[in-house]
């Protein structure tokens, strides 16, 4: 794995940083308000009178609820280490293969940890 400092332009690296705080603090709060929709539901659910058909919804919506936080919680992991790469100096470069990752793929997903091919790859298996 490359262990050189990042060679791209300071001002696409602070446009990046900005980005990506702004995308941790949208996630942060979809987690939360997944967190705080899943526990109204299951509240909900213990207060009410029992019906099948009600809890079949309701337990369709929990699963749709974790499934969200499940996602914005691995997002945000994503988004903190390529903060992580930014500050170790290595944003840019992948952590699988050392890779550069191609400007434009930053630009796309500001928290790409890898190149395209490795991350298609890595969803196959």
């Amino acid at each position: 794995m490359s262990t050189s400092k990042s060679e791209l332009d300071p001002e696409f690296l602070a446009r990046q940083r900005q980005q990506l705080l702004k995308r941790r603090d949208q996630l942060g709060k979809s987690a939360r308000d997944a967190e705080t929709e899943e526990t109204r539901i299951k509240v909900q659910s213990n207060l009410e009178a029992r019906e099948f058909e009600d809890d079949a919804q309701k337990l369709d919506s929990l699963e749709t609820q974790g499934h969200l936080v499940d996602h914005a919680t691995q997002a945000l992991a994503r988004v903190e280490r390529a903060l992580k790469k930014m500050e170790e100096g290595t944003y840019g470069y992948s952590d699988v293969s050392g890779q550069r990752i191609p400007e434009e793929r930053l630009k796309a997903m500001p928290e790409a940890t890898t190149t395209l091919a490795e991350q298609q790859a890595s969803e196959r298996s």
